[in-house]
């Protein structure tokens, strides 16, 4: 009878073990499939702020301000790796003289698109408020993208620009 119960339970523990190892496979195909795109930090150099020429949406200099005015953030960005990064957006703290910020509550100043693998130079157009002094510091510039696609695109490249973010031209 001890031998009998001893041999049910070995077939039963071979069972569970079976069932679970069966059960953790699945569980580890399933998160692997469904693992979001995970965001890629991309270095930056030579960030700086420049006016905004006319071809770029800059207004010739009023004697007295206007609500904003035209700049463009200009750097290179290096992507190390060997794929595209896609969606990239830039973020920066951007503050004036008194050290202020001049972008209230947000740190994300644009999106550059797609960065292929190696650095490039990239451009973004920023609307200042009119009046607020010069000159201006950026700190703790980043960018972060996917390796893979987050939404799906349509029509053309341009689509996931914003039209301020269409017409600066690249050094």
């Amino acid at each position: 009878m001890v031998a009998s119960l001893a041999a049910a339970t070995n077939a039963d523990l071979n069972l569970m073990l079976r069932r679970s190892i069966r059960f953790f496979v699945v569980l580890a195909c399933v998160f692997t499939l469904a693992m979001p795109a995970m965001a890629a930090e991309l270095q930056l150099s030579g960030v700086r702020l420049e006016t905004c020429t006319e071809q770029e949406g800059g207004q010739p200099d009023f004697k007295r301000p206007m609500g904003a005015s035209c700049y463009v953030l200009r750097g290179d960005v290096k992507n190390p790796g060997r794929k595209a990064i896609i969606d990239t957006d830039v973020y920066a703290r951007i503050l004036d003289a008194s050290g202020e910020p001049v972008l209230q509550n947000r740190t994300r100043v644009g999106s550059i698109g797609d960065v292929e693998p190696g650095s490039q130079p990239f451009a973004l157009r920023l609307t200042v408020p009119a009046g607020t002094p010069g000159p201006f510091v950026v700190k703790n510039a980043k960018a972060r993208g996917f390796s893979a696609p987050v939404r799906t695109r349509v029509a053309d490249d341009d689509d996931d620009l914003l039209p301020l973010e269409r017409q600066v031209a690249v050094d």
